[in-house]
C-alpha cells in the first residue's frame, strides 16, 4: 500500500517515559568512535566482546546507528555486536556522493575496526531496509566473508512496482534543511519514511534525539537533521531486484505484516525471487520501521535465526 498517510504530530518535545526493558538495554552503552573511509569519518557502536561471532546491523535511508542501539545489546553477550552509520547520516561525515559501493567500504571498515573478524566464525548482517541494498552488495562483492544475512523490510520489488516509486521519488528534492529554532520544535516534526503510525512513543522519541544537531550557521543558530538532504535523492533507482545466492551464505527475510511498503503482490514477488530455500518471517503488529514497533518479537525473531547452525532457518 502506497498511499501517504496524513498524521499529526506525535511527539510534544517532551521526554516520554519508557518502559523497564527499554531502560534496562540502553543502559548497556556502546563504544562510540569513528572511522576514517575514504576521506570521510564514519560512526560506529560496538558492544561485546572482541573475539566473539560478528554480528553488524544496518540501517535505513535517513536513519542513524542508534535505531539500532536498543537492539543490539541483547545479542551483545555471544557476540561482538556493531552498528554503523552511512556517510551522510547519523554523525557521520558527508560526501559530494553516495555510490552503493562506497557504503559497502564503510560497513567493510566496521567490520575490521570493530573487532567483528577476530572470531572463529564469519560474521553476520542484519540490514533494514535501504541498508539491504548494501548487504546484498558486501555479499557479492565478498561472498567468503559472511555467514548469514538477515534483511529486514527489504525493497525487492518488480519492474512494474518499481517504476510506480521511481516516480514519486523523483518528486522529491534535495532542498536544504530547514534550521528549527529549538530542540523541541525539531522533535515535533519528526516523521518516519514511509510515514506511519506509532505506539511506542518512547522508541520514537529515543530516536528523535539522536536525528538532530545543533548548529549556528549565518549567524542563526537552531537544529536540523543529521542527514545530508542529497541523498534522499542518491539511490532512487536503486532497489534489490534479486538476492546473490551464494550457497555458502544462509539469507533470511523479515518482512512487518503491515508495512506500506508492500502490496499482496509484492510479498508474491519477493517469495518468487528468493526461491524456497530462503524463509520469509511475517512479524505481527509491525509496519516498516519493524525494529520501532516490534522490537521484543523482531529480538525473538533474530534470536530464532542465529540459533540454527548456520546462522539462518
Amino acid at each position: 500500500m502506497d498511499t501517504k498517510l496524513e498524521l499529526q504530530p506525535f511527539l510534544t518535545g517532551e521526554a516520554v517515559p519508557a518502559p523497564a526493558w527499554f531502560e534496562r538495554v540502553i543502559a548497556v552503552r556502546p563504544e562510540r568512535s569513528f572511522v576514517p573511509v575514504d576521506g570521510v569519518d564514519i560512526e560506529l557502536l560496538t558492544w561485546g566482546k572482541v573475539g566473539n561471532p560478528g554480528l553488524l546491523f544496518l540501517h535505513g535511508k535517513g536513519a542513524h546507528a542508534d535505531w539500532w542501539s536498543f537492539i543490539a545489546p541483547f545479542f551483545s553477550e555471544n557476540y561482538r555486536v556493531a552498528a554503523t552509520s552511512w556517510s551522510g547520516m547519523g554523525r557521520s561525515g558527508w560526501r559530494n556522493s553516495y555510490p552503493i559501493s562506497v557504503l559497502a567500504e564503510e560497513a567493510l571498515a566496521a567490520l575490521d575496526a570493530g573487532g567483528l573478524n577476530a572470531g572463529n566464525e564469519r560474521p553476520i548482517l542484519v540490514a533494514h531496509s535501504f541498508g539491504s541494498r548494501v548487504a546484498a552488495r558486501l555479499c557479492e562483492m565478498f561472498p567468503d566473508r559472511f555467514r548469514a544475512v538477515v534483511l529486514v523490510d527489504p525493497p525487492i520489488f518488480k519492474e512494474e512496482a518499481l517504476a510506480l516509486r521511481r516516480s514519486r521519488w523523483m518528486q522529491e528534492s534535495g532542498r536544504p534543511h530547514r534550521i528549527y529554532p529549538s530542540l523541541e520544535e525539531a522533535l515535533r516534526r519528526f516523521r518516519f519514511s514511509p510515514e506511519q503510525p506509532c505506539d511506542n512513543l518512547y522508541i520514537a522519541d529515543y530516536i528523535a534525539r539522536r536525528s538532530v544537531t545543533e548548529i549556528a550557521a549565518d549567524g542563526q543558530r537552531g537544529w536540523r537533521w543529521c542527514f545530508d538532504p542529497q541523498h534522499r535523492n542518491a539511490h532512487r533507482q536503486d532497489a534489490l531486484e534479486d538476492l546473490p545466492h551464494k550457497k555458502d551464505i544462509a539469507y533470511t527475510i523479515v518482512l512487518g505484516d503491515q508495512s506500506s511498503l508492500y502490496r499482496p503482490e509484492d510479498v508474491d514477488y519477493i517469495k518468487s525471487v528468493c526461491g524456497c530455500d530462503v524463509p520469509l518471517i511475517s512479524v505481527p503488529g509491525a509496519a516498516h520501521h519493524v525494529m520501532v514497533d516490534q522490537p521484543l518479537a523482531l529480538v525473538s525473531v533474530l534470536r530464532t535465526i542465529f540459533a540454527c547452525p548456520d546462522g539462518g532457518l
